[in-house]
């Protein structure tokens, strides 16, 4: 490999520019150490009572997509565990329809980014992806109460392997998928799992030729989820991710987010994810 990441500056950009959570996810990403009680139910904050998270603040109605974006917040935070991210991974299971995908609450459709507008095919295909991805590595670590379940997914794996097929049945003769870029590396991730291998390769052949041109913010994404299943430090659209990584860190350290600046410290964080040397203890 030409280029390399400095996780060094990286951890610096993080130091500088994130919040204490931020800096809190950045600790145990890099040793495992155990995050205060303090900061968890800070990053845990805002849980509607149903279980899911809102889009927005103060709603009273949980969104599939914020949900999932904040359990990767807590997985940083080893939280997976806790009671407020059990409760969210037992709302998204129950909030799966009948035939194996995920919507968005009708009343989220004045709110809704273009991913995760309800009734909209793409943005179903895209939050079925999602909900999987973290139902399936998130079911042993945070499955409801109950004997150990070996399966994939845990407590989940029915809910799991009902969406893997939904997915399946979408995918093109060459690998495609009809929606949004990020939908095909966690489709590609929870077909694996469920040893839809075919399938999965011809997702990650298409992926691999978009690697050269993936913006900062989608290589960190394309990488950490990878790297959260363990597919294997030389796994190649691995290598070739991280790769891009390295062309596109900037000078100070962090790397553009596609969402504003503001979130740049996000996707960093999931750089590192993506690239700093395994630790056992984080998961």
């Amino acid at each position: 490999m030409s280029a390399v990441v400095d996780l060094d500056a990286a951890v610096g950009f993080v130091v500088a520019h994130g919040d204490a959570v931020d800096r809190a996810r950045l600790s145990r990403l890099r040793t495992g150490a155990a995050v205060p009680a303090d900061l968890l139910d800070a990053a845990e904050a805002g849980q509607t009572p149903d279980g899911g998270w809102s889009a927005t603040l103060d709603s009273p109605v949980g969104s599939v997509d914020a949900t999932c974006y904040r359990l990767s917040e807590l997985d940083d935070l080893g939280a997976l565990g806790r009671p407020a991210a059990r409760r969210a991974l037992d709302w998204l299971a129950a909030r799966q329809l009948p035939d194996g995908g995920w919507d968005e609450d009708p009343s989220l459709a004045e709110v809704a980014p273009e991913w995760a507008r309800p009734g909209d095919p793409e943005a179903r295909f895209y939050l079925t992806a999602n909900a999987g991805f973290w139902l399936t590595v998130a079911g042993l670590d945070a499955r409801a109460a109950g004997p150990l379940d070996h399966r994939v997914g845990g407590a989940y794996a029915g809910v799991v392997q009902a969406a893997a097929h939904a997915v399946a049945g979408q995918l093109a003769p060459d690998g495609s998928w009809p929606s949004f870029l990020p939908a095909g590396w966690l489709s590609a991730v929870v077909l694996h799992r469920q040893g839809m291998y075919d399938e999965s390769a011809r997702i990650q052949a298409v992926l691999a030729e978009r690697v050269p041109r993936l913006s900062p913010a989608d290589a960190a994404w394309l990488a950490a989820t990878l790297r959260r299943v363990e597919v294997g430090e030389e796994q190649w659209l691995l290598v070739s991710a991280r790769r891009r990584l390295a062309e596109t860190q900037r000078s100070d350290g962090g790397w553009d987010s596609d969402d504003g600046h503001q979130f740049d410290v996000h996707t960093t964080l999931r750089a590192i994810r993506a690239c700093r040397p395994a630790v056992t203890s984080a998961g």
